[in-house]
């Protein structure tokens, strides 16, 4: 399953093969770059005046690299992009060799409420640490199985699994559409948005639309953010990385209107995506982001809902169904 498929940022070749045997019959074409990002080129359909779209989602996840295995076996660790502390103590991760690890605190001169990393390891229940089955340099994933909830689903990793699935899915429904499309699963997104750069620089597209997860603002006393599961896709105006360009957030919004599909306005105080790369490859790229709402994101238990989800699909296979105009 997707959401549950091992994928730290950097070691996403076992992610990129459960999605690769996904696409391979939605495309005329499927490669994967130098840096890992998997790339499905469907060629444009008609004669009519075309544009080269990229869109883009992230297969990697959140996660931890070991960096130290001290003699009793407890493994002192790195993140691996925005892993918050105050999430971990209790929970489990996952190394790619199956080894299940508890995240454990120091407890002498230590407090619950000031949780930090550095203070932190993992036990994977081992006597010592001369015959370790993990090694220094290791990375692990979190480790929670998928929950469906009916209307709603939780798992590690819908940043940005769910970009994925809706992706996927975008290129199932899409019958045709009169550009040519790059679909892009891209790396190390959440260690500086790496994939996206190399393969925006690679693809050189009209325009670029990342599918992403965003933050929402209806949790109890939450950080006031118009955004809410269950009210449709967000379409982004800022986040701190980026500013969508105008043309591009007009075009979706057009679309939503125009298709009767829900729909919100996202403004992120912090965070971006791979939008923030693809936008200033090369002399600049008119780009846009299309947001699942998302609540605990950055958590072993991120939660969306199914119908933001399938709204997103349609949302994107109407506004690649026909020309595109930029104001």
């Amino acid at each position: 399953m997707i959401a549950e498929a091992y994928g730290p940022s950097g070691h996403e070749h076992i992610i990129r093969e459960v999605i690769r045997d996904e696409i391979k019959s939605l495309a005329d074409e499927v490669r994967v770059d130098a840096l890992g990002n998997l790339i499905a080129h469907r060629k444009a359909v008609g004669a009519t005046p075309r544009k080269k779209v990229m869109l883009a989602a992230h297969m990697d996840e959140i996660g931890v690299m070991v960096t130290h295995i001290d003699e009793k076996g407890f493994l002192r660790f790195a993140s691996l992009g925005g892993v918050f502390a105050n999430t971990l103590v209790g929970h489990r991760c996952r190394f790619e060799n199956g080894i299940i690890g508890a995240f454990g605190q120091e407890k002498k001169n230590s407090s619950r409420t000031e949780t930090q990393l550095d203070k932190m390891f993992i036990d994977i229940g081992a006597r010592d640490g001369k015959n370790s089955p993990i090694n220094v340099g290791d990375a692990a994933g979190f480790w929670r199985e998928f929950t469906d909830l009916g209307d709603r689903m939780i798992a590690k990793t819908m940043d940005d699994r769910i970009g994925c699935a809706v992706l996927i899915e975008t290129l199932r429904q899409l019958k045709k559409s009169p550009h040519e499309i790059f679909a892009v699963f891209t790396v190390q997104e959440e260690v500086g948005v790496r994939g996206a750069t190399t393969s925006a620089f690679g693809v050189q597209p009209d325009v670029a639309i990342a599918i992403d997860v965003t933050d929402t603002g209806d949790t109890p006393e939450s950080n006031t953010m118009a955004v809410a599961l269950g009210k449709g896709p967000a379409i982004k105006v800022k986040d701190s990385g980026m500013l969508a360009h105008r043309g591009v957030k007009t075009a979706l919004i057009t679309a939503a209107q125009e298709n009767k599909i829900p729909y919100q306005l996202e403004v992120l105080t912090g965070g971006s995506t791979d939008a923030m790369a693809m936008q200033v490859s090369r002399e600049g790229v008119p780009a846009g982001v299309v947001s699942i709402p998302t609540r605990y994101v950055h958590t072993p238990s991120e939660m969306v809902d199914f119908d933001d989800a399938q709204n997103a699909v349609k949302l994107l296979v109407a506004f690649l169904g026909k020309p595109i105009k930029l104001d």
